[in-house]
């Protein structure tokens, strides 16, 4: 499905305006159909994600957790016969950023080698030809010149950046989530403001690492959008059990300012003041990237917060001009956008079967890397009770200390947990949501994510022998076990001692 004029160096069949995750993705994805692909991207490639996402802050996330392992190893019979084990932060940034470049320069060298075109630049829409549906692209590059590129396909994936609310000194003296992974030192004090994702993240690794640490929230507690159970378990957990400072109900930050030495000391609109900062850190949310793209020019549908709004197959109103990932504030997480710029690269530029491709935008599991982590798929109570109705749906729960705990010789309230949940729903006990947290949590969930994408039922989860001792199993033996209905909703059923299933050959 290439075009016609492939000699022309400034038209493509598919032209993605971004290097990010999912926009690398799909133009990956067409270069391997035949099309020629071009992607527009000015700063770094890999996107938010890579460069000061999900990777930097899992590496972050990680030594964080190594310090927690060090504090609690004299559970374990271990004991530092030869001092203080110190924490050298600028030794773990230059790893961490070298290890970001590799992966840099792994990009680069995967869009060339799959024959996509690396254009350097700001991409802006200029106008689209009506009869021949032609969309012309304007690229200024380092220098401030502009080149201009035409393409039959458009796809925008220029994903998101950090929010700041307004007020006085704000933007002058906090720094975004960005920010975070440029210093040069762990602050002794710092707060982080927000509820979400990343303020939960950043504030349990800073805490980790020895920094005293204020969570400052506009409301009651943080991850509020998750089943109850998990917020509320890790709000006990970060305040009571590793002492992070929780500031609730601030209504939002109003204003920063200096101290007499320097510090930094925030104030909210709610009158609370946070003093003697080395460091505060806004995480109140992302905007979409959307405005160097100039959409007014080929009349792009907007939400008021400024996403593009999309169909289920990634199309915007205006055709052969596509959006995905955090540009349109679909489940902004890097494995949806990858997944949905492949599906609509299939659908574009792949053979026949796949004309109708596209994903789901349900069931999408999740894992929060905060301190204990956290995985989630699907509904919660909640949100199952106001679908479904209290008659239709069963509730299991489970809450224990992880065996790595078991040796501790401390009042065993004070021990970490993890507590799990599974949400059922119909006769048939149809697993709906499931959510955990504590202790490997994050490496858990993928495996119940497949089940739940294939319609797994309790008897389902019952039927799987558990795997022991660890902490998954309380999943396939939640109480009552085997005592739901034998219903299952494999192709072929695992219940009551059934074959396992062949593959039609």
């Amino acid at each position: 499905m290439s075009s016609n004029n492939n000699n022309n160096n400034t038209h493509f069949d598919y032209l993605v305006i971004g290097g990010g995750s999912g926009g690398l993705a799909s133009a990956r994805r067409a270069a391997g159909y035949g099309a020629k692909v071009a992607v527009v991207e000015k700063n770094k490639l890999g996107g938010t994600c890579v460069n000061v996402g999900c990777v930097p802050k899992k590496i972050m996330w990680n030594a964080a957790s190594i310090q927690e392992t060090l504090h609690e190893m004299h559970h374990y019979g271990f004991k530092p016969t030869s001092g203080k084990v110190e924490f050298d932060w600028g030794y773990i940034k230059e790893s961490r950023d070298k290890y970001i470049e590799k992966l840099n320069g792994i990009y680069g060298r995967n869009l060339t080698n799959s024959g996509v075109t690396h254009i350097e630049g700001i991409a802006s829409f200029a106008g689209k030809d009506e009869d021949t549906g032609i969309i012309t692209i304007n690229v200024k590059d380092e220098q401030d010149m502009s080149h201009t590129y035409t393409a039959n396909h458009v796809l925008i994936a220029t994903g998101g950046y950090p929010d700041f609310p307004q007020g006085e000194g704000i933007l002058e003296h906090a720094i975004s989530s960005d920010g975070f992974f440029e210093l040069d030192s762990l602050p002794k004090r710092a707060a982080v403001v927000g509820a979400g994702y990343i303020a939960v993240e950043l504030s349990g690794v800073l805490n980790a690492l020895g920094t005293e640490t204020y969570l400052c929230v506009r409301k009651e507690k943080a991850m509020r959008n998750f089943d109850d159970m998990i917020s509320d378990i890790l709000d006990v957990e970060m305040e009571k059990k590793q002492g992070v400072h929780i500031l609730r109900n601030t209504l939002g930050a109003k204003q920063i300012f200096l101290d007499e030495n320097g510090k930094k000391c925030i104030e909210f609109l709610n009158g609370d003041v946070v003093r003697d900062l080395d460091c505060v850190i806004m995480a109140v949310g992302r905007a979409p990237l959307v405005e160097p793209l100039k959409l007014e020019a080929v009349g792009m549908t907007q939400t008021k917060r400024g996403h593009i709004v999309i169909n289920e197959y990634s199309e915007t109103n205006v055709q052969n001009v596509y959006a995905l990932g955090d540009v349109c504030g679909k489940v902004e997480l890097t494995p949806m956008a990858i997944a949905a710029g492949r599906r609509l690269a299939d659908r574009k530029f792949g053979p026949e079967e796949y004309k109708d491709a596209k994903v789901s935008y349900e069931n999408v599991p999740t894992v929060v890397f905060s301190h204990p982590p956290i995985g989630t798929i699907g509904l919660t109570e909640a949100q199952a009770l106001e679908k479904y109705g209290s008659e239709n749906i069963k509730i299991y729960t489970s809450k224990f200390v992880n065996l790595y705990y078991g040796p501790w010789q401390v009042d065993p309230d004070s021990k970490p947990k993890t507590a799990m949940k599974l949400v059922c729903a119909g006769p048939e006990e149809l697993v709906v949501g499931l959510h955990v947290i504590g202790m490997g949590s994050d490496e858990m969930l993928q495996g119940f994510g497949i089940a739940l994408k294939m319609g797994a039922t309790k008897a389902d989860f019952d039927s799987c022998v558990a795997v022991h001792p660890t902490a998954s199993e309380e999943f396939v033996t939640m109480f009552p076990w085997g005592m739901s209905k034998q219903v299952s909703g494999a192709k072929v059923s695992p219940l009551n001692g059934a074959e396992t299933a062949q593959p039609d050959i």
